[in-house]
């Protein structure tokens, strides 16, 4: 169950639940990425999201299942990311160089695009394909309709959630430039 976020930290058992899975997460995470460098990073983060996300568990056989499921889901992450930092080398690459942007632009860049990447995995299918048809292909509404065999009013409300996890995303990107 969740700690609520008011309660005292539990420090002792977020240290007794590092001492007892940090290694094998790690191992874990190495064997998948084979690297031990991002496996130690992603290891780590794990235990910093279980340390923002504070969690009770039942027994040990609870803590390491969600522990598994936590270092699953980071090396998704992990993966995805460096799909997209590659798909962006790859577009920087075929530019002339005078049009590249700076170290520090490109870090913005890619953060961005994995935010951007992130918003969309957690829009529901067709809204997600509703809003990539409006923003990239330059569809109209009725387009969108006749392609997603869907009516006007369906494709507004989709492109409506759309753009509300756009503002969501656009404040939670403000407040992190502050």
């Amino acid at each position: 169950m969740n700690v609520p976020h008011d309660a005292p930290a539990l420090g002792s058992d977020l240290e007794n639940l590092y001492r007892a899975h940090h290694g094998w997460i790690r191992q874990w995470l190495q064997r998948k990425l084979g690297n031990a460098s991002d496996a130690a990073d992603l290891a780590q983060d794990v235990f910093v999201r279980l340390l923002s996300k504070p969690r009770v568990f039942n027994d040990a056989e609870h803590a390491r299942a969600y522990l598994g499921r936590m270092s699953r889901n980071a090396c998704v992450d992990f993966w995805r990311r460096r799909q997209l930092e590659q798909a962006y080398l790859d577009v920087l690459a075929a530019q002339p160089e005078h049009q590249v942007p700076s170290l520090e632009h490109q870090a913005i860049i890619l953060e961005t695009l994995g935010q951007l990447q992130a918003m969309l995995e957690r829009m529901p299918k067709r809204v997600a394909e509703a809003f990539c048809l409006a923003q990239l292909q330059g569809m109209k509404q009725r387009e969108i309709a006749e392609h997603l065999k869907v009516s006007e009013r369906s494709v507004n409300s989709y492109l409506a959630q759309a753009m509300y996890q756009c503002l969501l995303l656009e404040v939670e990107l403000d407040g992190a430039l502050k």
